[in-house]
């Protein structure tokens, strides 16, 4: 009997986007798995549109928009309820390769210490280019770094522990959930799947990447750091993830007088960057991680 597995969607609009991830489910080769669309609170139709174009798709409308934590959270708890193996997280802008999931569920099935395995992810405009090939965590300066933006080469081929991977595309053990818990809803978007993997790796299991199983992700390659609520949530959350694993007093200097005042003082000071909104995220983000604001950012 192979594991049976739940894929979970999470869904803030972009409809085109998650039917064109639900049409590449369509043609897994692996026999034992659900689809769950999670919507939070879309404007777009997005629900409605899923259930006539994929009527064997769950869905379930969260009412507001949760997050990715909370909103994963509503399917991860779906899958304890209802008995699944493992769960599977994967964000609605991929496409997935047909075997990404059978060699995902291979390498995890090799060893009951692995805990959560993730796949090699590409840009879908470069397919050659890695967005992920999962991440280690440098304790000395609290940051996380992602194996990223490397031309794909075969330097990964094969499977290796990693600290973390993304939440992009996550596969976990039923057995992580139960003794490591859920995500972390305070983070809201963004460091929620880091924190999560340093717990289960704490819980006593391991985390790997599977370089052969492989997912297209449509994000931009020229992402910016410079939208408000980015800043906020990256500045904010990097805090709380240092708080929440216990990080040593030389990461909390790193992270607050050389990465974040670098980073404001260039936002400020270089003419070029001054119109950028990313400052005023920064700042409420001190404000908000010292009074202790969690969640989701509510502008005051």
């Amino acid at each position: 009997m192979s594991p049976r597995v739940l894929i979970i969607i999470l869904c803030y609009n972009g409809v085109a986007d998650t039917l064109a991830c639900l049409e590449s489910l369509q043609r897994v080769e692996y026999p034992s798995f659900d689809l769950l669309v999670i919507d939070n609170a879309s404007s777009d139709g997005t629900p409605e549109v899923v259930r006539a174009r994929f009527p064997q798709v769950k869905v379930i409308e969260n009412g507001a928009n949760l997050g990715f934590a909370a909103g994963n959270n509503v399917g991860l708890r779906y899958a304890l309820r209802h008995g699944y193996d493992y769960a599977l997280l994967l964000n609605n802008d991929t496409e997935v390769a047909p075997d990404f999931l059978a060699r995902l569920i291979d390498a995890a099935e090799s060893d009951p210490k692995i805990g959560a395995v993730g796949p090699t992810i590409t840009y879908y405009e470069r397919p050659d280019l890695i967005w992920s090939a999962g991440g280690m965590i440098d304790w000395k300066r609290g940051i996380a770094v992602m194996r990223a933006n490397e031309v794909d080469s075969g330097q990964y081929h094969e499977p290796a522990d990693v600290d973390f991977v993304t939440g992009c595309a996550l596969l976990v053990k039923r057995a992580v959930l139960e003794r490591a818990g859920l995500l972390d809803e305070r983070f809201f978007m963004y460091f929620e799947e880091t924190e999560w993997c340093v717990r289960i790796r704490r819980a006593g299991f391991r985390i790997l990447h599977v370089p052969r199983s492989r997912v297209l992700h449509k994000i931009p390659l020229n992402a910016r750091f410079d939208k408000e609520y980015l800043a906020y949530y990256m500045t904010r959350n990097r805090l709380l993830f240092l708080r929440a694993t216990g990080a040593p007093l030389r990461a909390w200097l790193d992270a607050l007088l050389i990465q974040d005042l670098r980073t404001y003082l260039s936002l400020v000071m270089r003419p070029k960057w001054r119109t950028r909104s990313g400052r005023i995220g920064m700042r409420h983000a001190w404000i908000d991680f010292w009074r202790g604001r969690f969640g989701k950012w509510e502008m005051r």
